[in-house]
């Protein structure tokens, strides 16, 4: 189906709105990209580190607040 020259050269006003930004900060994407490194790419964990974590991590009773009688 093809459109009529009239909707082909429609933009948004969200579509200019992140295309003036993007021109206004030309580094926007680069810091968006860091600040998801920053908060969400973690570094690798080795298989040894990760088996003495886990094994030396202390089972926690069923209900903590109950004391053992």
């Amino acid at each position: 189906m093809k459109l009529t020259n009239q909707y082909q050269r429609y933009e948004s006003e969200f579509t200019r709105f992140i295309k003036e930004l993007k021109q206004k900060n030309p580094n926007l994407e680069e810091e968006q990209r860091a600040g998801r490194a920053l908060l969400w790419d973690k570094p690798s964990i080795d298989l040894d580190t990760q088996k003495q974590t886990k094994e030396s991590s202390v089972k926690q009773q069923a209900y903590v607040y109950q004391n053992k009688s």
